[in-house]
């Protein structure tokens, strides 16, 4: 296409909008943004770049602007930027023309992690030397519509499991729950920070998503059978389509739906007064900025990766792959949809469609991923990760007479083919029929009693090996089911040793 050049400076008319609705004024220099996404600056007397060509420069990114998602404009801005900055510092002086030598030696010094930095900036490029605007010269079009850039490496967390960036671990995922759960029946979170944990933890759903929802989004239906069935609309985050143009409906479990709707009710009455429809409410109301229109007091994305992280760390998780304070970032939460669905034989397109996906090319990541987590645990790895990993929900007792059931033979927990004698590991405290397999099923659970002097050692012995048989014979998702029992046994059998030890150490002073 020849390059036809246009006046290369001006004043521009009117203000001009964004995709999203947002105006600014094309003759400032400095143009600032506040979506839901966060707050955004593009600031032109900041490129180095020849004051000739800044009006032709406007003019693209402005057309980037009504064309495109603000994110990926105000991407294109830095990653210009950063082209603009290099070629200075080669030769100390604003850019006039750029040439494809000026785009081979920038591409020369990217290493292979940003090598993308260029192949995302080629279009920019290409569509400022179309739209007729002189800065860019016919070899340096040529040279981006014949070369091939390395795209942005793409599921290497999920590939490796990566322990900070990857999925969760059954573990590290159980923990969460249980973690959540308890601080929330203790009163130690709000209802709304509970709520929201559980929403990325049953949808993967981007941050974006979450700050968009609206107390209208919450549906509840009748079944045939006269129960209740619950409904999130889940507004999808599709780069070329506005805000909460499309959703994806999600059923969510009776359980938790009951009370989400009851908080969404709840927000919608803290709205009266202050919107003219209350059912308009954020889901999630900011607490730092008060934006308007449509999305008038809805945080920002950024609002709520803060927000899942603040809450998370407050209950101070440990991964048992790390021995460290449990990383999270709310990709994690995704990842592991992505990962948990591929285990259990779903295929590109169911996971697609889970994950809500536009198409399936980044999907082969989870069903290409090889779990990396621990494989094989034999006792010493057991006994040595049961402190980290923290599975044992109920209490260790030295004195039999101070539990819950004391003089109740039929709490009693025992298991013949552990322990021929009869020894019991300890007793239930519950005082209802809970029907789940007793010992395994108890070492997890926070109504078991278990003795100082129970067979446990015989237990996760026989746990360790009925996993090595099962690791030979099927597969790790079948082999691993009993993972978090083992750690809760481990743990037993750490803390009673402990005990004895103190025990020999006090009788010999």
């Amino acid at each position: 296409m020849k390059n036809t050049p246009h006046h290369q400076t001006g004043h521009f008319l009117s203000k001009a909008k964004t995709k999203n609705g947002l105006i600014f004024d094309p003759n400032d220099d400095v143009w600032i943004f506040s979506d839901i996404v966060g707050k955004h600056q593009m600031n032109i007397t900041n490129l180095h770049i020849s004051d000739s060509h800044k009006y032709g420069l406007k003019r693209v990114f402005i057309w980037y602007l009504e064309n495109h998602a603000l994110k990926h404009a105000v991407n294109m801005y830095f990653r210009f930027k950063e082209f603009l900055k290099f070629s200075y510092e080669q030769s100390e002086n604003n850019m006039t023309t750029i040439t494809s030598i000026h785009l081979i030696n920038y591409n020369s010094t990217l290493d292979s992690k940003h090598q993308y930095y260029l192949g995302a900036l080629s279009g920019f490029l290409k569509k400022w030397y179309e739209m007729g605007f002189p800065g860019l010269s016919n070899d340096a079009y040529d040279y981006l519509n014949e070369a091939k850039f390395k795209g942005n490496e793409k599921g290497k967390a999920v590939l490796t499991m990566d322990p900070y960036k990857g999925p969760f671990t059954d573990l590290e995922l159980e923990g969460i729950q249980t973690a959540i759960n308890n601080a929330y029946a203790d009163g130690d979170i709000p209802k709304a920070d509970f709520l929201l944990v559980w929403l990325f933890m049953i949808y993967g759903s981007r941050p974006i998503q979450f700050a968009e929802l609206k107390v209208c989004d919450l549906i509840k239906a009748k079944r045939k059978d006269a129960s209740e069935e619950y409904i999130i609309r889940i507004p999808r985050a599709k780069k070329r389509k506005k805000a909460r143009s499309e959703f994806k409906d999600r059923i969510v479990p009776p359980s938790l739906g009951k009370v989400l709707f009851g908080y969404g009710k709840q927000v919608k009455n803290d709205f009266i007064g202050i919107l003219d429809d209350p059912n308009q409410a954020p889901l999630f109301p900011s607490k730092e900025e008060n934006r308007s229109g449509e999305l008038a007091y809805h945080p920002s994305s950024k609002e709520i990766t803060s927000r899942i992280q603040k809450i998370i760390g407050s209950l101070e998780l440990t991964s048992e792959r790390t021995g460290e304070k449990l990383h999270i970032t709310s990709t994690r939460f995704r990842y592991t949809i992505g990962t948990r669905a591929a285990s259990e034989g779903h295929g590109e397109l169911i996971i697609a469609e889970i994950l809500d996906h536009e198409d399936i090319q980044n999907a082969g990541v989870y069903t290409a991923s090889t779990p990396e987590i621990i494989k094989r645990i034999d006792k010493a790895m057991a006994l040595h990760m049961a402190p980290i990993a923290q599975a044992f929900a109920g209490l260790l007792l030295f004195d039999k007479s101070k539990a819950t059931r004391a003089d109740d033979p039929t709490s009693d927990i025992i298991d013949p083919s552990i322990d021929s004698t009869g020894r019991a590991m300890g007793k239930c405290g519950s005082f209802g029929f809970c029907g789940l397999f007793a010992p395994l099923a108890c070492y997890t659970c926070s109504s078991f009693q278990a003795w100082d002097d129970g067979p446990h050692e015989q237990i996760l012995l026989k746990l360790l090996q009925d996993r090595e048989r099962l690791m030979e014979t099927t597969d790790y998702r079948i082999a691993s089911v009993n993972d978090k029992t083992i750690f809760a046994v481990a743990q037993v059998v750490v803390e009673c040793e402990q005990i004895k030890s103190q025990n020999i150490l006090g009788s010999s002073s």
